[in-house]
């Protein structure tokens, strides 16, 4: 834990604490924690996309979701978890034989997990930027000087590779549009 103290106008003395896990630069996250909650952030950002994509509507193209997150950012306390992630989620089908892009979306989250009895964990709490106004804000207040990493936009090839390998494709099917 590091505290930085400094004068500002007016006499005020400001105080800031931040946690050593927050002050590491993206990549230089807990492996092993990311390893248990990352299956469960990317489940729970599949199942909460369920019925919002065009693709669902038609039933022929057998579209699915396929989410990936990348951390920004792990805090551990005791059996709680806060995960600052950028998330990348996209709505694939199939047609004629290749796969279609249907719908998606990049959108930096965090998300709080617990430890449950049989230590697994579990989102208990979910929050992510707004879209348009207010969308920039959220972001530096949730993320600070760790925004420049959401910045880079997400591979979505990893996500086309899962809807390939789902849909019994090959390695090299196109992707179009719906």
């Amino acid at each position: 834990m590091t505290a930085v103290r400094w004068a500002t106008g007016a006499g005020a003395v400001v105080v800031l604490v931040g946690s050593g896990v927050w002050a590491m630069r993206p990549g230089q996250v807990d492996a092993r924690l990311w390893e248990e909650v990352r299956p469960v952030i990317e489940a729970r950002l599949t199942a909460e996309q369920r019925g919002t994509g065009y693709g669902e509507e038609v039933p022929a193209l057998d579209a699915h979701w396929f989410c990936r997150a990348e951390p920004v950012g792990l805090e551990r306390h005791g059996d709680e978890v806060r995960a600052g992630v950028d998330t990348l989620c996209v709505e694939y089908g199939v047609r004629d034989g290749g796969l279609v892009e249907c719908a998606g979306g990049h959108v930096p989250q965090v998300l709080r997990l617990a430890r449950a009895a049989d230590g697994r964990y579990r989102v208990v709490s979910h929050e992510q930027a707004p879209d348009g106004a207010g969308n920039a804000d959220w972001t530096e207040s949730h993320f600070g000087r760790r925004t420049f990493a959401l910045r880079d936009a997400m591979s979505s090839a990893p996500l086309e590779n899962a809807a390939r390998a789902r849909y019994g494709l090959r390695e090299d099917a196109p992707v179009g549009d719906c």
